[in-house]
């Protein structure tokens, strides 16, 4: 029943006890809420509540009726419902809302704006034509206060519509654009007058406050000043076709920024001016010109073309160039307009459409191609650039880069001091554009690759001179160290560029090495830039990238700002002869009382280690050291960050060497610490691991809600299982009551867990050499997850076929539904590149349990024989390979249980499903299978073959007329399966050069899964059947069961050539 007026009352009085603080009146009155949100004349409710005149100073309730509006919009509004929000009610909600745009409480207005927006994606402009010109309208009447809420309401709406990415939606904005341009820019430029003019009235009397109303007003125009800006932003980006694609000149982009960039310069000098005395307006001055830098970055982005216009660039470009190199005293504290700036030049610097083009163009073209346009701009914008980067710029720019932004300030060493693993992360982790430091690196890198050749000069000069001005042996921290310390940083983030100036080795050994055995404490920081300049010289691209930082939270400068590929240079790898000293020194440097080095220290390890030139030979004995370290290290560091830094060394270095085994038990200690919490989690699930020891909760309990740790866990978990192979069951009372938590999927954290647990599962079942009663307690688990989706359809696969072959008939006794249930879900679902994957699962099993298997997936059998008769495999390859594969299990189970395969062909679901299939099945279902076996013959591998042959063979013995008109095809089939036989040298059943899951040889590969797998194959029914003897015991029987003249008159029609053949493969005298 709808709602209506009648019900304000009883609305009032929810939500008023939707706030109470006594949970027995609140929780009602939320469930009542709650119901009611489906109702017609809820929202409507809810409008009154806000907007009636008597509760305006209830602004708790008004509050959260807007709240609960809003959600009944995003729940309802654009959906068609029967029930819910009628046209007609949407249609008054609408001029309600606009007729209610002076909401005089803030966060109402945001809450009411947001409700604008929600409702403007849906129904403008179709429903709600007349949303912006009612807006415009309003504003041209408006006080500065209503002024100010309706921009609010603008400014969202623009923004939600924004972010539609149809053609059409595009359209759309583009007229908004068009239509509300002009005004806002006009009142911009009128705003901004009247702030200027009040600012500097301020200025002049600093001693003289002005009246409140005075600055009250004030601050609402730079409010709405601001909100404006924004507006403008959406327009501009927006609001026109990026002339990336276009080439056409965008006017707003002429007109704007060139009275942006005066903007900031005009409100600059304010900074400074305003923060002790109206900390307001100082406060505003900053977000100002940071918002007005990003709108230039924004725009220049959006479209570099017309941004590149000389009266755009160049002035931008000289003003951020300035700022950075000669900035006035107080903008040095202003350090993120600084990073705008900075993130300004970086972005034109590597602008592509700013490169000069190397295509050519046709020749007597007459007509001016989009991609000459692109090369006419690019060249001239190329000029502006040269001339307002002159050789004397470039080199100043880099220095000041390098000797002041780069060198630590006092802030950043005492912050160091005081945590040095917070510092450690802050630096490695931060995004380049949070911070002065980062950023200014990243504007390096790029200046650096656009002008190598003659910046490596400088770079190396630099290096020289802070090496000389603070030797190895300086231990107080001077301005000298510090330089030293940003000229390593220099020297590392370009360290491919230098290999021809710098060499590495006597870098090493006349510096680095003897600043290590510096050990006085100052000395930290020149022994964290040493270690991770370690790894940068290893790495294979810029800044030491790597897959080992998928998982971590941030991301270094590297991998953000890097333009191009690192070019292939000889020479800066570390060298053979280097590598020892280059181990030694990082494993020193792991033993550093400051965490801050050593876990720059584990980061650079892990780049060596993973390095394709490791030498293993070199660091065997560091081994044992670098173990302990390692666990010592994971011990005390405090930041999860950090645990997953060191617990990634781990992995790296399990993956890496050759002999795991002297080294198993101390990791099984390791990574026992880290299975803590698990016992109380078993308790709440009522699931306890029988035989399983459980520790006390430790790591893991501390770790709860940091994925990313239990995941590197995970990670570090499989490759300490795959490492052990055949050994692995020596880690399962620490391995099995974690993975059982991953694979349970109503753990507390499996959305993050799940997928990491499935293919430490899928390892461990890989090197088991048998099967626990725990492991096999665990299948359930991977029906629960097959249920909820096919996200990890090929390791389920995988976990499927390993218990088969190990578990055998136990595992077949305790989980043959759940095995049914598991194949029919999958054959039933998934796509044909699925089915390629889990048919061989299907095959093995029956494989194994030729007679026990076929009864219990009898209704995957059905779906094989309905995909066998459907057809429509001529032109795709997958269905051709998913046709043959089915055609083959259904030979297998007619040749290993002939009994069962004939009731399950003249089983009346069949026939069932056949229909529904749109399949016939008023013929022989089995002699339509012949066909398809005569035809998957040629293309099929050698035991196909034999299996097709086999199952031919039987059809013989079929007492029905049709089988003597296919005889010729089939004897023809045999004989070529014979023959063939006869040709091929047999396979070897168990090969010397088998591989455990790890890639190395087995020590005893009877133990493996893969062994298994092969046994099962070579004592396999089919290989170990005589098609020989088959065929002529059965020839034998077709000719008794349908006479010998019926039989021999077949038999004549055969071609004397075939005929000849088969007495030969037979070795037969005569056949009939």
């Amino acid at each position: 029943m709808a709602l209506s007026t009648s019900d304000l009352p009883m609305m009032y009085s929810l939500l008023s006890n939707s706030l109470s603080g006594d949970v027995s009146v609140r929780e009602p009155a939320i469930s009542a809420l709650s119901q009611s949100e489906g109702r017609p004349g809820f929202c409507s409710c809810l409008m009154e509540v806000i907007t009636a005149k008597d509760l305006v100073a209830q602004v708790d309730i008004r509050l959260m009726a807007s709240v609960y509006f809003k959600n009944s919009v995003n729940r309802h509004w654009g959906k068609r419902r029967i029930a819910g929000i009628s046209n007609e009610e949407k249609t008054h909600l609408r001029q309600k809302l606009l007729s209610h745009l002076g909401e005089e409480n803030y966060q109402i207005a945001q809450q009411l704006a947001v409700l604008v927006s929600k409702i403007a994606r849906v129904d403008y402009p179709k429903e709600w034509p007349e949303l912006f010109s009612v807006l415009s309208q309003q504003l041209h009447s408006a006080d500065i206060r209503t002024s100010h809420k309706i921009f609010i309401v603008m400014f969202r709406s623009l923004k939600e519509l924004s972010t539609k990415r149809l053609s059409s939606d595009q359209r759309t904005f583009a007229e908004i654009s068009s239509h509300l341009f002009d005004f806002s820019w006009h009142l911009w430029q009128s705003d901004i007058q009247t702030i200027l003019r009040d600012f500097s009235a301020l200025a002049q009397s600093l001693t003289l406050k002005p009246p409140v109303e005075h600055q009250e007003k004030l601050s609402l125009t730079c409010q709405r000043w601001l909100l404006c800006s924004k507006v403008l932003r959406l327009l501009v980006i927006f609001g026109f076709q990026s002339d990336k694609v276009t080439v056409q000149d965008i006017r707003p982009v002429k007109e704007v920024c060139p009275i942006l960039l005066n903007a900031i310069q005009s409100f600059l000098p304010y900074y400074s001016c305003f923060r002790e005395v109206y900390p307001e307006f100082g406060h505003f001055t900053k977000k100002i010109c940071i918002k007005l830098m990003q709108i230039l970055v924004a725009v220049q982005s959006r479209h570099p073309y017309s941004f590149g216009d000389k009266c755009v660039l160049a002035p931008v470009m000289d003003f951020c160039l300035n700022r950075i190199t000669n900035p006035e005293p107080e903008l040095l504290s202003f350090e993120h307009f600084l990073i705008q700036c900075m993130v300004m030049v970086k972005s034109i610097l590597e602008c592509k459409e700013y490169k000069p083009s190397i295509t050519g163009r046709v020749m007597n073209e007459a007509r001016v191609t989009l991609e000459q346009m692109k090369k006419n701009v690019s060249s001239v914008v190329s000029e502006i650039l040269a001339s307002l980067l002159s050789t004397e710029r470039v080199v100043l720019l880099c220095n000041i880069l390098i000797r002041r932004y780069f060198v630590f300030t006092a802030s950043d060493l005492d912050e160091w001091f005081k945590s040095p693993e917070s510092f450690h992360h802050e630096q490695d982790m931060v995004q380049w554009a949070e911070k002065l430091r980062p950023c200014a690196e990243a504007l390096y890198i790029v200046l650096f690759q656009n002008n190598s050749q003659l910046l490596v000069p400088v770079v190396i000069s630099i290096l020289q001179e802070a090496m000389t001005g603070c030797p190895p042996s300086e231990t107080a921290i001077t301005p000298g160290m510090l330089l030293k310390d940003a000229a390593y940083s220099a020297a590392g983030h370009v360290y491919y560029e230098l290999s021809d100036k710098l060499n590495f080795k006597d870098w090493f050994n006349g510096a680095l090495s003897l600043e290590l055995a510096n050990g006085h404490t100052n000395l930290r920081i020149i022994h964290r830039k040493v270690a991770l300049i370690l790894g940068q010289w290893v790495s294979e691209g810029p800044i030491g990238l790597g897959s080992h930082r998928s998982k971590t939270r941030g991301t270094r400068i590297g991998e953000v700002i890097c333009a191009r590929e690192k070019p292939c240079v000889l020479g800066f790898e570390i060298k053979d002869d280097t590598k020892r000293p280059v181990y030694c020194a990082l494993i020193r440097l792991l033993q550093d009382k400051d965490l801050a080095v050593r876990l720059a220290a584990c980061r650079s390890l892990v780049c060596l280690i993973e390095d394709a030139n490791f030498s293993q030979q070199d660091f065997s004995d560091l081994l044992p050291t670098c173990w302990d370290l390692c666990f010592k290290l994971v011990e005390e560091v405090e930041e999860f960050d950090s645990k997953v830094q060191v617990l990634n060394l781990i992995s790296v270095l399990i993956n890496q060497v050759n002999v795991i085994v002297p080294y198993a038990q101390r990791l099984v200690e390791f990574f026992q610490k880290w299975n803590g919490g698990i016992t109380e989690w078993y308790q709440s699930r009522g699931r306890p691991v029988q035989g399983v020891k459980i520790v006390k909760p430790r790591v893991w309990e501390e770790s709860s809600g940091e994925s990313l740790l239990r995941i590197q866990l995970l990670e570090a978990l499989r490759s300490f299982v795959n490492k052990l192979g055949f050994q692995s069951p020596i880690c399962y009372n620490m391995l099995l009551p974690i993975l059982q938590m991953g694979i349970d999927i109503n753990g507390p954290d499996e959305l993050n867990l799940l997928e990491d647990s499935v293919l430490l599962w899928e390892v461990t079942l890989s090197n088991a050499p048998s099967l626990v009663p725990q492991l096999l307690g665990f299948f359930p688990c991977l029906v629960d997850i097959m249920e909820r989706s096919f996200e990890h359809l090929q390791v389920a696969i995988n976990i499927i076929e390993g218990y088969i072959v190990l578990g055998g008939n136990e595992f077949l006794n305790m989980h043959a539904s759940n095995v049914a249930k598991l194949l029919d879900a999958i054959i039933g679902s998934v796509n044909d590149r699925g089915l390629n994957s889990t048919l061989p699962v299907v095959e093995i099993l029956i494989q194994c349990f030729p007679m026990e298997a076929p009864p219990l997936i009898c209704s995957v059998l059905q779906k094989l024989i309905v995909i066998c008769l459907s057809g429509g495999d001529d032109c795709d390859p997958a269905k051709t390979a998913v046709k043959a594969s089915s055609a083959t299990i259904l030979a297998r189970v007619l040749v290993t249980n002939t009994n069962y395969f004939a009731h399950l062909t003249s089983d009346q679901s069949l026939s069932l499903a056949l229909q529904q299939a749109g399949v016939s099945a008023s013929e022989n279902v089995l002699l339509r299978l012949v066909d398809v076996w005569l035809e998957k013959v040629d293309t099929a591998k050698p035991i196909q073959k034999k299996t097709y042959g086999l199952a031919l063979a039987i059809i013989l013995t079929l007492r029905v007329p049709q089988v003597l008109d296919i005889l010729d095809d089939i004897l023809s089939v045999c004989t070529s399966v014979l023959l063939s036989e006869t040709e091929e040298p047999p396979e070897d059943e168990f090969r010397g050069d088998s591989m455990n899951s790890s890639g190395s040889h087995c020590e005893d590969t009877s133990r493996t899964k893969e062994f298994r797998k092969r046994q099962i194959q070579a004592s396999d029914p089919i290989k170990r059947a005589s098609l020989e003897t088959t065929v002529r015991d059965n020839l034998q029987v077709c000719a008794t069961l349908h006479g010998e003249s019926s039989f021999n008159a077949a038999i004549s029609r055969m071609h004397p050539a075939a005929l000849s053949q088969l007495q030969q493969a037979l070795k037969m005298a005569s056949v009939g």
